[in-house]
């Protein structure tokens, strides 16, 4: 045979193969009709895992929910669920919850999980501290976070988060230069163990004293939120030293996670599973978040990284990929639990590009632009290897 022949027969070898190729390919493209336009988009996904129903959804901060062009910034960073936290006062009628779901209604966005305003002005909300120190008033303060959670029932929000500190612990804080100069936290107890009492926050309590108020409140909310499908997810405290401005912390150990779960146990009764805070104690979040998730008892995840040097009280808040934290880990666990409420990749580093950013534009800067990409390539690894999708 001939090199020309064989030339030939090897050029209609490979025109074949291609043929067969394009027509194994073709049905996933195919048009509807001779005159139908082009549709790139093939009839079953052929790329990474996407979110749905029983899958997580990625969430971030949401500053204004009426706002559209904030709410199509977060829409681009591949965002549908929102955390909103700048809210007013209890009650959230319907008259503030419906505009606000309407208007995520038009690119397709949902609330997916609502704060109870702790801080205020700089301190503690004056209202939800009489809830935490069990002052006159507190009934009354209580019945209406009842009509929020009837309210949200009725528009399908599924997840109301609240704390219950009696003083947060943020003087042991301080910016520190990381990774090329970008911004951490770090967070060392020495700096205000010895601080005393704030006389706004009012009487210091111990700890049993705040366990005491902090059932009351369960036993009255949680039988509402189950009867109206409301999730209350409640944040551990971060910090977590054992005591700050002279009262006692709760929530500060795996030990007192427990034990609010079982103090009412319901499905409502969950927890926000900070696996950050989760290390600033000394535990493991795999065995942690293995014992919430496989309960049924988490309302929300915080997905972030530390480095940790004494339990509680020493550790520095950095890079997602940086940390004491097995992050693709953390994820592997929520998804073979087949937990399906709201991830929050939450606390951005400072970084030098977001700095001439005006303040409107802080929810979507660069910090959490990498944060989101972080988590979302863990969560689409994680569906993969799996579920298989």
């Amino acid at each position: 045979m001939t090199d020309d022949k064989k030339l030939g027969m090897m050029r209609r070898s490979f025109l074949a193969g291609a043929a067969a190729a394009a027509a194994s390919v073709a049905p996933a493209f195919a048009q509807q009709g001779p005159d139908a336009p082009y549709n790139p988009t093939p009839n079953k996904r052929i790329g990474q895992p996407q979110e749905g129903p029983d899958t997580p959804k990625l969430t971030i901060y949401m500053d204004d929910m009426l706002s559209e062009a904030e709410a199509k910034r977060i829409k681009q960073l591949g965002i549908n669920w929102i955390d909103a936290q700048a809210v007013p006062e209890q009650p959230w009628g319907m008259d503030y919850l419906q505009p606000r779901v309407d208007n995520l209604k038009k690119l397709d966005m949902h609330i997916g999980i609502m704060m109870i305003r702790w801080s205020y002005k700089g301190g503690m909300d004056p209202e939800m501290n009489k809830i935490v120190r069990g002052l006159p008033g507190k009934d009354e303060e209580i019945a209406k976070i009842k009509q929020t959670i009837v309210n949200m029932g009725k528009l399908g929000i599924p997840v109301l988060e609240w704390n219950f500190y009696n003083h947060r612990a943020t003087d042991g804080y301080k910016q520190v230069p990381g990774r090329g100069g970008a911004g951490y936290s770090e967070f060392r107890y020495d700096r205000m163990k010895d601080l005393p009492p704030l006389p706004a926050d009012g009487a210091v309590q111990n700890y049993e004293d705040t366990w005491k108020n902090m059932t009351y409140f369960l036993k009255e909310v949680i039988p509402v939120a189950e009867k109206n499908n409301v999730i209350m997810s409640v944040h551990p405290n971060d910090p977590p030293p054992p005591m700050s401005r002279g009262s006692a912390q709760v929530l500060n150990s795996f030990s007192d996670w427990k034990r609010l779960t079982e103090t009412v146990n319901s499905p409502s009764n969950c927890m926000t599973w900070d696996c950050g805070v989760t290390r600033e104690l000394g535990e493991d979040p795999i065995v942690v978040g293995n014992w919430l998730a496989s309960r049924n008892r988490i309302g929300q995840v915080h997905f972030r990284n530390v480095v940790m040097r004494k339990p509680r009280e020493d550790y520095t808040e950095v890079f997602p990929d940086d940390g004491d934290n097995d992050m693709f880990e953390v994820m592997k666990l929520l998804v073979r639990n087949k937990y399906k409420h709201t991830i929050f990749p939450e606390h951005p580093r400072s970084l030098d590009t977001d700095k001439l950013l005006p303040k409107e534009a802080q929810t979507t800067n660069s910090g959490w632009a990498y944060d989101v990409g972080h988590c979302r390539a863990m969560l689409q690894i994680a569906l993969r290897q799996l579920r298989g999708m």
